[in-house]
């Protein structure tokens, strides 16, 4: 068999893209918010009806702007879930704040919104929860202690673009929504990112922030950093907007199948379709029980491995039991999330993923399961 990714990058047609990038070559406009950038930027606003979106070279740089841009008091504290990618920490630590850590709800292993009051302090500034896989968080349960303790709330929604929650784009919720548009993700601009938010004076801080604080010709008014979006990048997300629909539809076929194939088999675990969500089948994740099933997570992997499919321990492992945090946390705080990372894997998933192979990984995985 022919080498299967966890993820496949989507990409339109070579002749799409060339024809939209040609007037770059007219103009030699590449960077610095020109043409493609501001349309990019106004088609993600019509789409996801935030009312302010800025676009970033990727989606870390954009989380760290915002972290910066809502002025929060530094040294404050952010509660968040160790169920993540290293991004959405790292950036907490780098922009001078203390992750604190809640642990994950084991339906959806997005933060356990049952635990999250017993963390605030005051010290706590805001909290940082985390779309995972594209399930979406309790964010009515979050808006209501947030508003209650008056905490700020940034969403890491890197999984999560396109998803809606009754009716209400991903986008909408919170203070501001971070986006991936890493080539892995549903939406790609190659590389790529974007805050979506709703406080106006939050735009020229961005700006500021992103474009090295340069307000003119000979005005720098702000001590800022570069993370513009190129025009290039910027092309490719017009390009795979115009197909968005269809990916989505695509990649729910392949989530369809495994469902078919794998639903109901004891002792996997399958995240459940979420009430009132619009899902966008960014990933697909299961979880092995040994006991139940007959071999673990990594027995799995190797399996797929040895037959040239490459799934993904994702995330593993939490954040929290990295070895740059060694000492500095504890991963056991977190029961649910570390055990959830021990056991989990994000099986392949991609638009042009033949169903044909989705049956060969789950004949794969099958037959590792113990005989009743």
């Amino acid at each position: 068999m022919d080498e299967i990714l966890v993820t496949r990058s989507s990409m339109p047609s070579i002749e799409e893209y060339t024809d939209e990038i040609k007037e770059l070559w007219d103009s030699h406009w590449l960077t610095n918010m020109g043409v493609k950038h501001k349309q990019l930027q106004k088609e993600l606003e019509e789409l996801t009806g935030a009312e302010h979106v800025a676009l970033y070279c990727n989606g870390h740089l954009a989380l760290e702007n915002i972290l910066e841009a809502l002025q929060l008091p530094k040294g404050g504290e952010i509660i968040t879930s160790p169920f993540t990618f290293a991004s959405t920490t790292h950036a907490i630590i780098r922009c001078g704040f203390e992750p604190v850590f809640c642990d994950i709800d084991p339906v959806t292993f997005t933060i356990d919104t049952d635990k999250i009051e017993d963390l605030i302090t005051d010290r706590t500034v805001a909290i940082l929860p985390v779309h995972v896989y594209g399930n979406i968080c309790d964010v009515e349960k979050i808006d209501e202690i947030a508003k209650k303790h008056g905490l700020k709330v940034i969403y890491d929604a890197a999984h999560a673009f396109a998803v809606s929650y009754k009716g209400k784009n991903s986008a909408c919720f919170g203070d501001a929504s971070m986006f991936s548009f890493h080539a892995t993700k549903v939406f790609n601009t190659i590389e790529g990112g974007a805050v979506c938010y709703h406080d106006d004076s939050l735009e020229q801080r961005l700006k500021d922030l992103k474009n090295f604080g340069i307000h003119g010709p000979e005005e720098v008014a702000y001590v800022g950093g570069n993370a513009k979006m190129n025009e290039f990048c910027a092309a490719m997300g017009i390009c795979n907007l115009r197909h968005l629909d269809e990916e989505i539809e695509k990649r729910g076929h392949v989530v369809a199948r495994y469902k078919e194939l794998l639903g109901g088999v004891k002792g996997l675990y399958i995240c459940p379709e979420q009430k009132d969500v619009t899902p966008n089948h960014a990933y697909f994740p299961v979880v092995f029980d040994k006991e139940e099933f007959g071999a673990d997570r990594d027995e799995v992997f190797a399996k797929l491995e040895e037959n040239n499919i490459f799934a993904r321990k994702y995330f593993y492992p939490i954040t929290t039991a990295f070895d740059c945090y060694k000492g500095r946390f504890d991963p056991a705080e977190t029961p649910v999330a570390l055990d959830i990372s021990n056991r989990v894997l994000t099986l392949p998933i991609y638009a042009d993923l033949a169903l044909e192979t989705v049956d060969t990984i789950c004949e794969i995985i099958l037959s590792l399961a113990k005989r009743r």
